[in-house]
């Protein structure tokens, strides 16, 4: 046997020693006390806190002791647990509930209907047991690590990002601001979603849509449409996938706004004279009769047509673009937890989340087909490249879509989820630091010599770039991190935004988002028209736009006129038809 020597210590020594360890430890008190002090007084957590199942008690945040036993039971596996089939997991999912004082709030009627059915009928025996044996009981710990998950986060957020700059909290009406969110995160609060355990009293009250799995489940019976079933697939693959491997990124939700007042560091709501007036250039149009936003390669904001509840009928019985979306990418929902519905100066932007499903089909006719592995490049906040802007058109509008106030509600729509805060200060700059001759430019003005100065910087993509502070949006925080991707190398993928079930002139809302994207200063807008008859000539019309150079005002003043005659009837036919025998009359002209 081997000993180890220690000479005794001096009497000096051992009180040096004790000095020392005295120091420590009222540190360390200090640390514990500031933490403590840190989880209580804050006014991030405070706003969320009523919408999340958890007690904040000694500063810290904690299961109820009945749910945190259930939840450590379903943890062990469906041997000890006896969770293994559909019926027994909402059982499961019923005690939780209980034992949260959720029992007041009733679940969608026919819920457990639809939990037993997926499971132990849709699903083939194979897949229930691998669920049951292998995934619920890790769904189970990861909610059980979820409140020291929410705390770290808040940790890791003030660090990185600014003390109460991008934690999680309820992001309100004119509330501009971003969150940013682990992906691991992500996962429990969807897992949270899964179990039907947030609480649901207040949601209505504060405007947030919904955000629990009941209603989902509620929508598959014998009878249902097979999308239903289908949108529960690609959700049970993402946890599978999580389960498998759990993605390490970050997903930053931003709530943009125009502000209504004048002034100040943000660019305002515009009215129909900005328009008017605007000297910017139109940016590059291309038109795709085939694909679709979310396959294109490109550096892209990608429209997501939304509904002005962020989600729209996700959880419910929608199926169309958002509703896909928010399928194929699972980790959008949880932006539903806490973006208030938009008005009409606002839009939601994501960056970072990651596809996992493939599908086939739209509407009724939607399908899961299989994994997805996401390819999409990091930005140097570990975001994946992916930018989804959601924006909320009008519901249908009517022959009021030509009227200017709907023309303009819809551009500045689409102006404030397109455009970039970086950019304002770029023109502002021009404007504080231009000569005496440009002394009193209008914001027109200023932003036209910014796009001329971004268009003669081509290596401007090395800057630094405030994630926090724009995010390919407005916000007011300081941060600073760079980004590989400069602004004005990211342009506008999308599509029939407000047509179809929202009633809107395909024609009218393309040229709308053109508009809005060339006053943003966007470098091009690649246009799927998912094979609309409407849009038929929609090269045609965008080439000879672009060969006669035309200004946002100018296409502003021409689609107004356009508009005017519509909603005068004095006109009936589509505004591409409208205008191409002005094309011909301007070629006489100038023959």
């Amino acid at each position: 046997m081997r000993y180890s020597f220690q000479p005794a210590q001096s009497p000096a020594e051992s009180t040096a020693g004790h000095k020392l360890g005295c120091r420590r430890l009222r540190r360390l008190r200090r640390f514990c006390s500031y933490l403590r002090c840190d989880m209580e007084c804050r006014e991030d957590l405070k706003s969320i806190l009523p919408f999340l199942p958890f007690i904040l008690r000694s500063s810290s945040l904690f299961w109820p002791s009945k749910a945190l036993d259930s939840l450590k039971a379903l943890a062990l596996g469906p041997d000890l647990s006896h969770v293994n089939s559909g019926e027994i997991l909402f059982d499961a999912i019923i005690d939780i509930r209980d034992s949260l004082g959720l029992s007041h709030e009733r679940l969608a009627p026919n819920a457990v209907d639809g939990y037993s059915l997926f499971f132990d009928e849709l699903m083939s025996r194979a897949d229930s047991r691998f669920w049951f044996s292998e995934v619920v009981p890790k769904l189970a710990s990861l909610l059980l690590r979820l409140p020291s998950l929410l705390e770290a986060h808040y940790r890791e957020s003030d660090v990185n990002f600014g003390k109460g700059k991008a934690g999680l909290r309820l992001m309100d009406q004119q509330d501009a601001g971003i969150v940013f969110l682990s992906q691991e995160l992500v996962a429990a609060l969807l897992a949270c979603a899964l179990f039907c355990l947030f609480p649901t009293s207040n949601r209505t009250r504060k405007f947030l849509p919904t955000i629990n799995f009941d209603h989902l489940f509620a929508s598959v019976h014998p009878h249902c449409n097979q999308s239903q079933e289908y949108k529960i697939k690609c959700l049970i693959h993402y946890f599978e996938r999580i389960c498998q491997s759990m993605p390490k990124g970050l997903v930053s939700f931003e709530r943009k706004l125009l502000t209504l007042s004048q002034g100040g560091n943000v660019v305002s709501y515009p009215d129909a004279a900005f328009w008017k007036e605007s000297t910017i250039p139109l940016c590059s149009f291309e038109a795709f009769t085939s694909g679709s936003i979310e396959d294109q390669q490109h550096e892209a904001l990608e429209v997501d047509f939304a509904n002005e509840y962020l989600g729209g009928g996700a959880l419910h019985l929608g199926c169309v673009q958002e509703e896909i979306r928010f399928m194929i990418n699972p980790e959008l929902i949880v932006g539903m937890l806490f973006m208030v519905s938009m008005q009409k100066n606002e839009a939601i932007e994501v960056i970072g989340s990651e596809r996992f499903s493939n599908y086939t089909g739209y509407g009724s006719s939607f399908r899961f087909v299989g994994d997805c592995v996401d390819k999409k490049p990091f930005d140097a906040t570990n975001r994946r490249k992916t930018r989804i802007i959601a924006i909320d058109a009008l519901q249908c509008p009517g022959k009021w879509q030509y009227g200017i106030d709907c023309i303009l509600r819809e551009i500045n729509k689409a102006y404030c989820g397109f455009f970039d805060q970086s950019k304002y200060k770029s023109y502002k700059k021009n404007f504080q630091d231009a000569s005496p001759h440009k002394k009193g430019l209008s914001q027109d003005e200023a932003l036209t010599i910014a796009s001329n100065d971004h268009n003669d910087s081509s290596d401007a993509s090395t800057q630094t770039r405030d994630p926090v502070a724009s995010s390919e949006g407005p916000s007011a925080s300081k941060l600073s991190i760079a980004s590989e991707t400069s602004p004005e190398d990211i342009g506008i993928a999308t599509g029939n935004w407000g047509c179809g079930a929202f009633g809107g002139d395909p024609e009218i809302k393309c040229v709308i988002q053109w508009l809005a994207a060339s006053q943003a200063l966007r470098p091009f807008m690649h246009y799927y028209t998912f094979g609309t008859t409407e849009l038929q000539k929609l090269d045609e019309v965008s080439h000879w736009i672009l060969s006669h150079g035309w200004t946002v005002g100018d296409l502003w003043s021409i689609l107004i006129e356009y508009s005017t005659q519509r909603i005068n009837r004095e006109t009936n036919v589509g505004f591409f038809s409208w205008l191409l025998p002005l094309n011909e009359a301007l070629h006489h002209m100038s023959e």
